[in-house]
């Protein structure tokens, strides 16, 4: 024997689903950083790469080796002041100034919109708590009248058998005194 209720069985009951993602969805094209197509997606991977620990590790190590072979005399392509060298640094600093700055932007965009959605949520449950506080308040009123109609109905219902039990011991009584 389950002790399912009758709203369990029935099948008119609609089961009503919550879409716990409703207050972000407006803002989904702010998922990705540069957008989504294969130049955005290589450039946001870039702009992600630049601050990795492999990055540094082998910016550093080919640094060293050009320094290395130009002042070995191994090759003599950017000898000191190694200008090509600057260059280059030069022409990294350029690009990943801009993408970095970039992904930072849309970043504290994507936060903002993120932190919108989570104060509306945060709005739409506090409605939500005050809806289900004054559906509490309202059924605890109502359970408060019906317990003094019912406590008003047991005083009735004690005194009519009071009246009763007086009623028939006059009546016994009555006849008793008749016999």
């Amino acid at each position: 024997m389950t002790s399912e209720s009758p709203e369990a069985k029935s099948p008119e009951t609609p089961k009503k689903i919550i879409d716990h993602l409703r207050f972000h969805r407006p803002h989904a094209h702010l998922s990705t950083t540069f957008g989504n197509d294969t130049f955005a997606l290589k450039a946001e991977a870039f702009a992600r790469f630049f601050g990795t620990p492999m990055f540094l590790g082998a910016q550093t190590v080919i640094v060293a080796a050009w320094i290395i072979l130009n002042v070995a005399g191994v090759t003599q392509f950017d000898v000191y002041p190694f200008i090509l060298l600057n260059l280059a640094f030069s022409l990294q600093a350029a690009y990943a100034a801009p993408l970095i700055l970039l992904a930072q932007t849309r970043q504290a965009a994507r936060d903002k919109a993120h932190s919108d959605a989570d104060a509306q949520h945060r709005e739409a449950l506090a409605v939500a708590n005050t809806e289900r506080q004054a559906a509490a308040a309202k059924t605890t009123e109502q359970l408060l009248t019906l317990l003094e109609q019912n406590t008003q109905l047991t005083e009735m219902t004690k005194q009519l058998t009071e009246r009763i039990e007086s009623l028939t011991l006059e009546m016994h009584e009555h006849f008793v005194r008749k016999t």
